[in-house]
Order: C-alpha cells, then sequence, then structure tokens
C-alpha cells in the first residue's frame, strides 16, 4: 500500500492569460473577474481545481483510484450510495448511518476519487459518508498588474432560422477577454491532512504534472492563450513545517522590468526572482516549471 505523503509544500504558481477570458463572472455577465478597488484580475480556486480535476479524467482514464467525483452532470449522492453498497451496508431508514458505517464510505470514497483524497468535498447531502478536509488547497490568483477588461463586439454571418436567410443584417454578439494577465496563485500541501486522505507521492506527482499540462488541454475560443509559467515548490523535511508559508512566499517576487514603458503583454516582460539565500533550515526551494 502507497504511504501518504510524509513532507509539508507551499508553492508558488505563476500562470498568464492573452486575448481571454481566464475566469468569467457570472454575476458581471461573464466578463472576467476583477477586483474593484485596484482593478486587478482575479482567477478562483474553483476554476483551477476544475482543470486539475479535467486533467486526471484525461491522464488516468478508468484506472483505479483516479475517478473523478466531482464532474459534469455527475450525480454525487448516487456515487455516495454507491460506496455504502459496495461495502455491504444495510442502512436503517429511520437511524440513518452509523459511526462506523460513515468512516468506512468515507475511506472507501477517499480511495476511489482523486478529488475527494486532494482537495476534500462535502458528502453528507445524502447518505451520509462524512466530510474531508482535503490536504492540497490554492488560494484565489491574482494578477500582477491590473488587467483591462474589453467587451468585443462579434458578428455571424450564418443564421438560425430559413426566415432569417434573406436578411442582410448579420447576427450580433460579444466577448469578454483581457488584453494580458500574469496571475499568482499561492498552494498549500498539508502532509496531517494527507495521512488522513493517504493522499501519496503518486498523488503529489500527478497534482505537479497537472499544473505544467493541464492548460493544453483546456483550449477554447473564450480563454484566448492560457500557459503556466513558473511552479516554485517550497519542501519542508518536517510534517509540520520550518517555516511559515507567508515567509517563504516573500521570497518570490514579481515585477514588470525597467524597460517595459507600456502595458505588460507577455511573460518576458517581467522579472521573477527567487531569494535562496539564508533559507531556513529544513527548507529546499524547487523550480518545476
Amino acid at each position: 500500500m502507497s504511504l501518504p505523503i510524509q513532507s509539508r509544500y507551499d508553492f508558488v504558481y505563476l500562470f498568464d492569460c492573452k486575448d481571454g477570458n481566464p475566469n468569467g463572472d457570472p454575476d458581471a455577465a461573464n466578463s472576467p473577474r476583477v477586483d474593484p478597488q485596484d482593478m486587478h484580475g482575479l482567477v478562483s480556486d474553483v476554476c483551477l481545481k476544475r482543470k486539475v480535476r479535467n486533467f486526471v479524467q484525461i491522464a488516468k482514464p478508468g484506472a483505479d483510484g483516479y475517478d473523478i467525483f466531482i464532474q459534469q452532470s455527475a450525480v454525487l449522492n448516487d456515487r455516495i450510495q454507491k460506496a455504502h453498497d459496495d461495502l455491504g451496508h444495510k442502512i436503517d431508514g429511520k437511524k440513518g448511518t452509523t459511526r462506523e458505517q460513515v468512516s468506512s464510505a468515507r475511506t472507501k470514497m477517499c480511495s476511489r476519487y482523486y478529488d475527494v483524497r486532494t482537495f476534500g468535498a462535502v458528502m453528507s447531502t445524502g447518505v451520509n459518508a462524512g466530510q474531508v478536509r482535503g490536504p492540497v488547497q490554492v488560494s484565489f490568483s491574482r494578477s500582477i498588474d491590473p488587467v483591462l477588461p474589453l467587451d468585443v463586439s462579434i458578428t455571424r454571418m450564418a443564421v438560425a432560422e430559413a426566415k432569417d436567410a434573406e436578411s442582410p443584417n448579420q447576427t450580433m454578439g460579444r466577448k469578454n477577454l483581457i488584453p494580458y494577465g500574469l496571475y499568482r496563485c499561492h498552494g498549500f500541501i498539508s502532509a496531517h491532512l494527507a495521512t488522513d486522505t493517504i493522499f501519496t507521492e503518486t498523488d503529489l506527482e500527478l497534482f505537479w504534472q497537472a499544473l505544467s499540462q493541464m492548460f493544453d488541454h483546456d483550449r477554447s475560443a473564450a480563454r484566448g492563450t492560457m500557459a503556466p509559467q513558473k511552479l516554485i515548490v517550497f519542501k519542508h523535511t518536517s510534517a509540520l513545517g520550518n517555516a511559515p508559508a507567508h515567509k517563504l512566499f516573500e521570497r518570490v517576487t514579481v515585477a514588470l522590468k525597467p524597460t517595459v514603458k507600456s502595458a505588460a503583454r507577455q511573460f518576458s516582460d517581467y522579472d521573477v526572482t527567487i531569494n535562496e539565500q539564508n533559507l531556513p533550515v529544513g527548507i529546499t526551494i524547487q523550480s518545476l516549471l
């Protein structure tokens, strides 16, 4: 049986978007998410987790232990019920599940679904399988500089109905995008929580692979060109950790090059600096991208 990870990790993940919408806000007509106070772009943690889930489905199709719990059109309560059925649980309709049944179903869900043992899940919406707090957590991503959301007009030459075929008017539409944005995300991986869900080194390697490749399998006209640019990992020698995460993150600075006189339009317009001097004891830095 594979063992859970033994070390804590913190990481800085940089990715960019050119001429696209990295994460539309449904409450704002799907325009790119921004902080209204300073106009820095935002990408939600849920957005990145969705891309990781999609990548795992592509990379591990049908592999035991790598199914995805949260996926499009999935009926979550049916999946929770199946875990109980596979364990042979006889659930009393009046008393509900016992503590032992919830615990074993929770373990079953962690072993079956990669995203449950990685990100966690609430599995008490139907037949109870408890709740899981995942070892891998990511922050909202924030752009290094303010972004400029654009609302662009587009046209369509074709028509939907025959009665409109002779009309000289073209169908008009709208497209939301930003010209360019470099986003910074902070991530945290807990060895303590990994022990609870049995999140292994193999699972961790798949997660790093997803961060480096997931945008290549998530192309669409709406998202423009999105790409990972840097993945800087701080590895602790202990499960508890050897330094505060926020102090480690301060060692990574991203700044617009002084030679760039206008707004950034590519990753090479930035300098990324990693301060590796006087690292706390027990900390090593890896650049995986």
